[in-house]
């Protein structure tokens, strides 16, 4: 498929993957896969290598052996099968994170469709969007939320099938619903895979379209086994008796593959948490499942760390802390060392990669840094005339590994900006890179404002804010005054909950101006109980900006 070839009408099944095959990242980690290859091996090569009996999936949603939850998948790819859908065609997945959440993954996988991991938070406009982009006409989706396939979500959609997991259908719109569970038991237990290319699309995610509508991010089937030998081996290093546990659900990326990806890849198991993530409920988990690595967010280390039991919780089992998407503090970092004796290993990834492409470890890392380039991937810091920048100087980030999307489905004009020449993406990040080789981020490339005729980063002061001993987490972004004049807005949960506005309002912006420049301070000061959060566990800005 060529860029400008990219419409639900007119399609191949093999998807040009700019990034080169003999590019320096895959000789760098020896990848390679053959011509035909389906992305199910993932979890199916289990069987191969004599793992059938051991365990693949553990918590309170229940427990499979890597048998068990082949045989489901091979059951819901039959089942896709049966609905008449083509090879290609789109599923849209609604799922929280249990066991049918990778047995629908990986069954529409190996018989050769296309799924959709979609946010549980999304609501029903969006929704609509999905569907007809995506032109999915098969959707799955957990019982609780069913009803959100309602009249507006399903309007002009071609979405005709919807498959109910964990619970009795409610009310939707949708011609024709299945309760998934007596309706599976038809299916044969295995299923040959499909003989899809090693560049055919295997499943799309969403972005969060904080700066537009979503874009449908596609992945090709090669790509899980590229961030797995990329990161989890280099990283993760997980052994067979490893327990992995996401906080983070699937439909992340970040999750999918701490979830999906890397524990099946080594043959591991993976703890799934339905629900809200509270924390009592992930101290219940960790205490009852005993997992070995555990991966988080800023935020949610923030909560735990501050949350009643914490102190009394049983972390025993843990090995590894993961933390991505945010950066993360060292008042957060030293919180969660104090707490689990564990040291919280920082990266940074996004969806176009799959995963994560630069992060520290347990032996080099540095407070403040996204990390070193991970082994597989390419890193350049490049001024905006596409020069590269020596160390120590501010560039924009650029990325190339083998994981990396290839398009943006059905925009041809976002693809063109962000994925470049020979599979390069450029991530409008703005990093320094010191002469260890550890990355610092700065900011976005277009987030700069000038306040009082100077130039500044709200992310800087954010940073500044965050070490304050006083500050639990805050979120600083521009604002534009009524007389069209910009200013900087901070939004800050104390740690305390006794204080005088008035008086940490001066303290905080006195320490801004101690601290950075004296300009940089921001100007208003608001104090929430806690901040907003999206569906993926991030500060949601878009919400704070329109409070």
């Amino acid at each position: 498929m060529t860029l400008e070839n990219e419409t639900l009408e007119n399609e191949t099944l093999e998807i040009g993957d700019h990034v080169p095959g003999d590019a320096p990242g895959a000789r760098e980690i020896g990848f390679a896969t053959p011509t035909v290859y389906n992305a199910s091996r993932i979890l199916f090569d289990n069987l191969a290598k004599g793992r059938g009996e051991a365990l693949a999936l553990t918590g309170p949603a229940g427990t499979r052996s890597y048998a068990e939850l082949c045989a489901d998948a091979a059951r819901w790819g039959h089942g896709f099968i049966s609905l008449g859908l083509q090879r290609g065609d789109r599923i849209l997945l609604f799922l929280d994170d249990t066991p049918a959440y990778p047995a629908a993954f990986f069954g529409a996988v190996r018989a050769g469709f296309v799924p959709l991991l979609i946010n549980t938070l999304t609501p029903p406009d969006l929704l609509q969007f999905y569907l007809a982009d995506s032109g999915a006409a098969v959707a799955v989706a957990d019982a609780e939320f069913a009803s959100r396939f309602n009249g507006e979500a399903c309007r002009d959609t071609p979405l005709r099938t919807l498959i109910v997991v964990n619970g009795e259908t409610s009310e939707h719109v949708v011609p024709h619903a299945i309760a998934a569970e007596q309706w599976l038991r038809q299916f044969s237990a295995e299923l040959a895979e499909a003989d899809t290319h090693r560049n055919e699309m295997a499943f799309w995610m969403y972005s969060s379209g904080s700066t537009g509508r979503p874009k449908g991010i596609v992945h090709l089937q090669h790509d899980m086994a590229y961030s797995d030998a990329a990161f989890a081996r280099n990283v993760l290093k997980l052994k067979r008796d490893d327990i992995c546990f996401s906080v983070p659900k699937i439909f992340f990326a970040y999750g999918f593959g701490n979830s999906i990806t890397f524990p099946f890849s080594a043959g591991a198991a993976t703890l799934l948490l339905p629900g809200q993530p509270k924390p009592a409920a992930i101290f219940e988990a960790i205490r009852r499942f005993r997992p070995t690595v555990f991966f988080g967010l800023p935020t949610l280390y923030t909560s735990l760390t501050k949350a009643e039991g914490a102190a009394k919780a049983d972390f025993s089992s843990l090995r590894m802390a993961i933390s991505a998407a945010e950066v993360l503090s060292s008042e957060v970092f030293n919180g969660w060392k104090a707490l689990t004796g564990l040291e919280i290993i920082e990266g940074l990834g996004s969806t176009e990669v799959l995963h994560i492409y630069l992060c520290n470890s347990a032996d080099r890392k540095k407070p403040g840094a996204a990390g070193l380039r991970v082994p597989g991937y390419e890193i350049a810091l490049r001024d905006k005339d596409g020069r590269e920048v020596g160390d120590n100087e501010e560039g924009i980030l650029w990325v190339r590994g083998d994981s990396n999307t290839p398009l943006y489905w059905n925009r041809p004009d976002k693809t063109a900006e962000t994925i470049r020449d020979e599979g390069w993406i450029y991530t409008g990040d703005r990093f320094v890179r010191d002469s260890d080789g550890f990355h610092f981020f700065r900011g976005r490339a277009d987030d700069l404002i000038k306040i009082s005729g100077q130039w500044v980063y709200p992310l800087e002061v954010e940073l500044c804010l965050a070490e304050h001993p006083d500050v639990r987490e805050c979120a600083v972004f521009a604002a534009e005054l009524p007389d069209r004049r910009m200013t900087l807005k901070a939004v800050v949960v104390m740690n305390g909950a006794a204080f005088d506005e008035d008086e940490a309002t001066r303290r905080l912006q006195d320490y801004v101006k101690a601290k950075l420049l004296p300009y940089k301070y921001p100007r208003e000061i608001r104090f929430l109980d806690e901040l907003p959060k999206t569906g993926t566990g991030k500060i949601d800005r878009q919400a704070l900006m329109r409070m």
